[in-house]
């Protein structure tokens, strides 16, 4: 049985296709000097729109879709520059100075090539994914990365300090990522990721270019990106997604990640095998139980609502939502995720929101603003080999 990952997904979801018409244009300049800073990268996060500075430091970003993004602007030896822009018919101006950073020492931890090698097997297993299309990606500079892995926390963290750069020869995109952190915990089974990318398309012939769109076709149906979209333009029916409340209970026979955590390092230290094994096996019993769908299914405005700021929606629900995508079968099992005995084996999630009894924001074109969500199930699984960016268009079927 595979385990189930939970992971924190800081990614953006389109929801309905606007006209491509907003353009956004600027200088960049060093911050002391005032002299203005060529072949810097500028892109929108999470989007195929992406520059770079001119030898006057001038930018130009057009044929935009409306919308909320994060604008990053990034050069080697000065500090990151993001800002939150919500994009319309109206251009945007902008004068953006960075700042130098610091000269910075770095901890160093000492590990062998073999270490090495091994955490970036799990790196690479856990950010790009397993799948058929994650076997067509291909990591340019892996040795960029700065990995680490604490045995007691059984924790891997990595980040990078310049643009770590994937072809992902499945989907037809060059992707381009800022990590400035990427964890993987063993014991809570939560992967999360905190960073930027850009998307970039390869050059390819007509052949390839069709089956990279049919590719990109199927990653789209059912993803978290196509239920976001449906449920903006209150079709969620039409395109085969059902939401339900989802009740459970904490298993009270697990102990919790930190109890596990620390029983499974002790016993580990005091070379006791079958009591560390005999919390390992704790931790893969469900954490929950005595579990329930309420019914009727949700209705879209019950759970989506205006912020009464411009442009941003608010997703809020009680305890979790049960999101069924009843045109793809589930081919993984995942011991938590709920099934009822009388559903099919259809695809599903479950999204909770971090804090109890709050919501989460979206913009109109369904950018995650706020704390974003944690997914089980379906959409946990979701890795680069899979990803899209926030302006793709699918086809009307």
């Amino acid at each position: 049985m595979r385990f189930p990952w939970l992971i924190l997904l800081y990614v953006f979801f389109p929801i309905i296709a606007f006209a491509q018409n907003g353009i956004i244009t600027g200088t960049v300049i060093n911050g002391d000097t005032k002299k203005p800073l060529p072949r810097a990268s500028v892109f929108l996060s999470n989007s195929s729109a992406g520059t770079a500075t001119g030898e006057n430091g001038t930018f130009t970003l057009n044929g935009l879709r409306p919308g909320q993004y994060t604008l990053v602007v990034t050069i080697l030896g000065y500090e990151e520059y993001s800002k939150t822009l919500l994009v319309g018919r109206e251009p945007i101006k902008l004068d953006i100075e960075l700042a130098q950073k610091p000269l910075m020492l770095r901890e160093v931890v000492i590990s062998s090539a073999a270490d090495w090698k091994k955490n970036y097997a799990e790196f690479r297993k856990e950010f790009i994914g397993s799948d058929e299309n994650a076997k067509a990606c291909t990591v340019i500079n892996p040795h960029i990365l700065n990995l680490t892995y604490n045995p007691t926390k059984q924790l891997l963290h990595a980040d990078a300090d310049e643009f770590l750069v994937v072809e992902n020869k499945a989907l037809g995109y060059r992707v381009k990522f800022l990590i400035n952190d990427f964890r993987i915990d063993k014991i809570a089974n939560i992967i999360s990721r905190e960073g930027q990318q850009v998307f970039e398309e390869l050059p390819g012939s007509a052949a390839q270019k069709k089956k990279w769109h049919q590719k990109r076709e199927e990653a789209y149906y059912g993803s978290a990106m196509h239920f976001y979209r449906s449920l903006y333009a209150d079709k969620l029916n039409e395109e085969g997604f059902q939401i339900f409340k989802l009740t459970r209970y904490i298993n009270p026979q697990r102990p919790s990640d930190d109890v596990i955590r620390r029983k499974f390092q002790f016993f580990k230290e005091q070379r006791k095998a079958d009591s560390a094994n005999y919390y390992i096996d704790l931790s893969k019993m469900s954490k929950y139980y005595n579990e329930s769908l309420n019914k009727p299914a949700y209705m879209p405005f019950e759970i989506l609502s205006s912020s009464g700021q411009p442009g941003i929606y608010n997703v809020h629900f009680p305890n979790y939502l049960y999101v069924i995508y009843t045109r793809k079968r589930e081919e993984v099992d995942y011991k938590d995720i709920y099934r009822p005995l009388n559903m099919p084996n259809y695809q599903t999630s479950v999204v909770t929101i971090q804090r109890p009894n709050t919501s989460y924001f979206i913009d109109m074109n369904g950018t995650v603003v706020d704390s974003a969500p944690l997914y089980e199930g379906s959409w946990s699984t979701s890795r680069l080999s899979d990803m899209l960016p926030v302006d793709y268009v699918p086809d009307q079927k």
